[in-house]
């Protein structure tokens, strides 16, 4: 009986350190995604997609692997929640802008300290808000590539109206918003090729496969394509089964 309870304990606790181990790893995913009306005279845009941050800081490691190697980096929000300082969100942006250019979505836990230190914090580093708003690249031969964020959805804030209307007619467009969930308001008529969500972890914990969400992946919907990643950390405890941390590196082009 004492032997079977510390086989027990035993177990436990090395489910427990590999649950740790395993919520602090990086995992890049390279992805290449295509689209037959992706403009062909933009060649490839690559894309490092990272989002819920919340307590971990960037590795070096990770920053040293996508360095060099991408156009623009997009944070799907999370950045952040209220267990995590200021102090540290900071030397994360100062990590991430080695990288390239970056973007930024709301999610619903930045909204857990005051908002005006993250949007100073985001400004000063030279980081572009997508808050219901749009950014656009355009080629030689004036293909525009149009990047549509909008704000975070559980706290009523998102307005894909203004967005779509900031970006323009005319263009390949992307819809960065944390929740997927936006997924389900989206018609044939807004033309969004792809979209880029975080939000769900993954179900970050999964007994036997089955977990609160869907293990993150990349999905085909009649109105569009759904990138939903796992996230970078991890939110209540710092621990993951069943679902590694993601970061992305996405590449785009045509297949046409």
């Amino acid at each position: 009986m004492i032997f079977i309870f510390v086989i027990g304990i035993v177990f436990a606790v090395g489910l427990l350190v590999y649950m740790y181990k395993l919520a602090h790893m990086d995992n890049i995913i390279y992805q290449e995604i295509t689209f037959a009306e992706f403009p062909k005279s933009l060649g490839e845009v690559k894309i490092f997609f990272i989002s819920d941050l919340h307590c971990r800081i960037v590795s070096d490691e990770l920053i040293k692997e996508v360095r060099g190697k991408v156009d623009l980096v997009i944070i799907g929000g999370d950045l952040l929640d209220k267990r995590v300082t200021i102090e540290q969100v900071e030397q994360n942006i100062q990590k991430l802008i080695e990288v390239g250019p970056v973007y930024f979505v709301w999610g619903n836990n930045d909204y857990e300290i005051n908002p005006h230190l993250l949007d100073g914090l985001l400004l000063k580093y030279g980081v572009k808000i997508l808050d219901n708003t749009a950014v656009s690249f355009e080629s030689e031969i004036g293909e525009r590539l149009i990047l549509l964020g909008i704000d975070d959805m559980s706290t009523e804030r998102d307005r894909l109206d203004l967005a779509l209307q900031d970006g323009g007619e005319a263009g390949f467009r992307i819809l960065v918003s944390h929740d997927p969930r936006v997924v389900n308001r989206l018609t044939k008529e807004e033309d969004i090729s792809l979209v880029l969500s975080g939000h769900t972890h993954g179900g970050q914990i999964r007994i036997f496969g089955i977990g609160l969400y869907e293990i993150g992946k990349l999905k085909k919907y009649p109105q569009t394509t759904l990138l939903v990643s796992n996230g970078y950390g991890t939110t209540s405890i710092p621990l993951r089964l069943g679902a590694k941390p993601e970061t992305h590196v996405i590449t785009l082009k045509s297949n046409a």
